[in-house]
This record gives C-alpha cells, sequence and structure tokens, in this order.
C-alpha cells in the first residue's frame, strides 16, 4: 500500500511539473491555441462551402451533415495528436529543460515515471480540444440532439490507450537521435493522418492505403466517433470499432513500455541521455 501510494505520489509530481513548464512557455500556448482554433475553423467552413466548391445544390441537413463530419475528424485528430506529441516528444522535453540525466537516474520507475506523462497528456488534449470546440459553436450551430454523447466518449478513451502505446514507441526516437528525433516522429503522424480518413472516408484511398488503414487505431475511433454523434449509434452497434482498439491498445501499451525500456538501456550505456547534437 504505502509503495502504491509513493508511486502514485510520483506519478502526480510529473503532473504537476508539465502543468508548471505549460504555465512557463504561456506565450506559446497562445499562439498554439490561436493556429488550433484556425485550423479547425479552416477545415470545416470548408464544408460551409460544399455547395460552391461543387456547384451543386445541398439541402441544409446535407451541409450540417458535411460540416459535422469535418468537424468531428478535426477534433478527434487534434485530440489523439496532442496525446501522441506530449507522449513521444516527453524525451526532447527533458532534454530542453536540461533534466533528462536527473529523471533517468530518480529513484522512480519508468512506468511511474510514463503513467504520470501519459495522464498529463489526456488531460491536456482534452482540455485543449473542448477550447476548440467551444470557438468553433461560435460559427457553426451543431445539431447534436440525436447524438450518442456517453457512445463518442467512450470510443475516445478507448481509442487513448492505443495512442498512448504508439506515443510511447515514437518517443524511442528522441532517445535514440538526439539530433532530429523529435521530427522523425511527425513521419509517423503524418502517415496516421494520411490513412485514418480523418477527413474523408478511407473507402476513397488506394486498395493498399485501405489495408493499411486497417492497422490506425485512429480510423477506429474516428468511425466510432462518427457512427455515435452523426447516426447515434448505441453503443451495442460499436463493437465493431471497439473491440479493435482494445486489441490494439492490449498490445501497443506494454510493446511500447517494452522497447522504450531496451531503448533506455542503449541509450544509457552508449551516452546518448545528455547529448544534443
Amino acid at each position: 500500500m504505502v509503495a502504491m501510494i509513493y508511486a502514485a505520489r510520483a506519478s502526480y509530481a510529473f503532473i504537476e511539473r508539465n502543468f508548471n513548464l505549460v504555465k512557463r512557455y504561456w506565450g506559446w500556448e497562445v499562439v498554439w491555441m490561436a493556429y488550433s482554433i484556425a485550423n479547425a475553423l479552416s477545415i470545416t467552413f470548408i464544408g460551409r462551402a460544399s455547395a460552391a466548391i461543387t456547384g451543386k445544390e445541398f439541402t441544409q441537413a446535407e451541409l450540417d451533415r458535411t460540416i459535422l463530419y469535418l468537424l468531428v475528424g478535426t477534433l478527434v485528430w487534434h485530440y489523439l495528436s496532442v496525446v501522441f506529441d506530449n507522449i513521444s516528444e516527453m524525451i526532447a522535453w527533458e532534454r530542453w529543460e536540461g533534466t533528462i540525466e536527473y529523471t533517468f537516474m530518480a529513484p522512480v520507475s519508468r512506468f511511474t515515471h510514463m503513467l504520470g506523462q501519459t495522464a498529463f497528456a489526456l488531460v491536456y488534449g482534452l482540455l485543449h480540444t473542448v477550447v476548440i470546440l467551444i470557438a468553433v459553436t461560435f460559427f457553426f450551430h451543431l445539431n447534436l440532439s440525436q447524438a450518442n454523447i456517453a457512445g463518442s466518449l467512450v470510443m475516445l478513451a478507448v481509442g487513448s490507450l492505443s495512442f498512448i502505446g504508439f506515443g510511447i514507441m515514437a518517443a524511442v526516437l528522441p532517445l535514440l537521435f538526439p539530433e532530429r528525433g523529435a521530427q522523425m516522429t511527425h513521419v509517423i503522424q503524418a502517415l496516421l493522418l494520411l490513412v485514418s480518413g480523418v477527413y474523408y472516408p478511407i473507402t476513397v484511398l488506394p486498395v493498399w492505403m485501405q489495408s493499411a488503414a486497417r492497422v490506425s487505431p485512429a480510423t477506429y475511433v474516428l468511425e466510432g466517433m462518427r457512427r455515435a454523434l452523426l447516426e447515434g449509434a448505441p453503443f451495442g452497434q460499436l463493437w465493431g470499432q471497439v473491440l479493435p482498439l482494445l486489441a490494439m491498445g492490449v498490445i501497443a501499451l506494454p510493446l511500447g513500455v517494452y522497447i522504450f525500456g531496451k531503448a533506455e538501456r542503449y541509450a544509457k550505456r552508449t551516452g546518448k541521455l545528455k547529448r544534443n547534437g
């Protein structure tokens, strides 16, 4: 029991430290939030411009559905990418702050360390996404009267597990490649964005890319979220998305921790922790 309390306090210490970093770099947070809101609005306005782009007439219901389709993709991807970024860049932040050696030498298990990092990423990503949603509602009328809000939240929670595992695996890159490792993680993110159907159905992709889409957890999160919010699908009809996400989470989380542990031992042995280039 004492060990569990100690681990919980240690995990919370990482959460508190990260929020203090957010406050320290508040100027960057303002810029990032402004960019994120502008990006969400730009993509959502594409839905409103559907008739002008295609030269065809759309009913208001069709326009509303298109707008909501794009908005769901934008918000879900923003949340998942923020979670992925905060976890995958935890090594880069440690190097930037000059604390990486102290953190890795502290009498804290790596599981406890990662638990704090991932908890912060989930809370930060959710807060960030809620602010963007509030901003968007000032420009668009969103009719969610038939939506299954509870089902969509379950989809988001289950999908977060897989992205945590992917983020931990991606964090190996900044650990092993001090020069440009953080930038390498963006390649993984870009590939997931391409194949996951964030702004379009995956059926428009080439067949081989559709196969790749089925390996991405974001594909199932987006499909489930859209079914819950656009169609009001009850939870019983979302198992086709929930089960693959659970399977991916069960595989990705322990695999990510295992790979990171191997990379950490290699980085310590070869003196890569303190290096910045």
